[in-house]
Parts: structure tokens; sequence; C-alpha cells
């Protein structure tokens, strides 16, 4: 019985698209914070907290892979939650605000929507939409990048999981792996 390598590929985590939008997020909370917040205010540190957990934890997670299939699931689930408490932050500012919230299928979301299929996608991508229009389309912006986010990591998940189930984790492996080698070796 030959066994594969204990350790799984890992790291590789700038070449996904949820890491690349979740960077863009962040640096576009940045950015929206400075425009329309104190920097000093307990929004702004909240705001980008959130926005940098929730692309910290897509690299913490795909550093562990290795060793811990466990830990990445539950660092990607982190990811995916403080995503979504940065998605609550701008669906509360446009609505203390009197703005609109652009439905899914409103004209604008759509065109913002389309940027994430640059191939060639950074925050540039979207600049001029959070830095220089109004407020409402500063916040509907970043809510369409993020909510893109949390589509892929939810997707991420998944993949996660069937893997898992698949393959097992680090520790099945090296069970495997130990059991091989006695057969293999004669005992003295």
């Amino acid at each position: 019985m030959e066994t594969g390598p204990i350790l799984d590929p890992h790291g590789g985590y700038r070449n996904l698209e949820v890491y690349k939008l979740a960077e863009i997020v962040y640096d576009g909370t940045v950015a929206f914070c400075r425009r329309f917040f104190d920097a000093r205010s307990r929004m702004t540190e909240q705001m980008t907290h959130a926005a940098r957990s929730g692309k910290q934890n897509i690299v913490e997670g795909s550093m562990v892979a290795a060793t811990s299939r466990r830990s990445e699931l539950l660092l990607i689930g982190v990811a995916r939650g403080s995503l979504e408490e940065l998605i609550n932050d701008y669906e509360d500012y446009l609505r203390q605000n009197g703005l609109e919230k652009w439905s899914k299928d409103h004209p604008k979301a759509l065109f913002i929507r389309k940027l994430a299929r640059l191939d060639d996608k950074s925050y540039k991508s979207y600049r001029t939409y959070i830095e220089s229009k109004s407020p409402e389309t500063a916040a509907n912006t970043m809510l369409c990048v993020s909510y893109q986010a949390c589509y892929m990591l939810d997707r991420l998940k998944k993949q996660l999981e069937e893997r898992f189930l698949a393959q097992g984790g680090l520790t099945e492996k090296m069970h495997a792996a130990r059991i091989a080698t006695r057969r293999t070796k004669p005992t003295n």
C-alpha cells in the first residue's frame, strides 16, 4: 500500500479569486471610512477590522491547510463571518442616512458585479465608485463586492468540506503512512 505525501499543498491564497475580492473589500473599506468617517471613530475601527479579518483569515486558513483541515475550515468560516459583519455595517450606513440599497438586479449593481469578472481586477477597478461617487454609490459598491466575496467563501467552504470527506485530514494520513511503513519493513 503506497501512501501519498502526508502534508497537502498549502498557501497559494494570492491565486484565489476570493482572496482578490477580499483584498478589494479591505482596500475599499479603508478608503470608504477615510472618506465618510472620522479616522478615530469607532465605526472606522470596526469596519476596517472586519474587512481586514475577512482577508487575513483567508491567508491564515490557506497557510494552515497542510497541517489542519479543521483549522482551515474554521478560519474560512471566520472570514465569512467578518465579511457578513461588514455587510451589516454598510447596510446600516445606507439605512441611517436615508440612502437606497440597490437590489441585486439594480442596473448599477449589475455593472459593479461585472467588474469582478475582470482578469486583472484590483481595487483600482472600483476606486472611482468608492472615492469619487456619491455616498450611496460608494456604500452599494462595497456591498456588491462584499456579497460576491461571501458567495465565493460559501463555495470555498463547501469545497473544503467535500475534500475533507473524500481525503480526510493530517491525522488520518499520518496513521495510514505509519501502517503502510510497518507493513513494508521487516520487524527485528
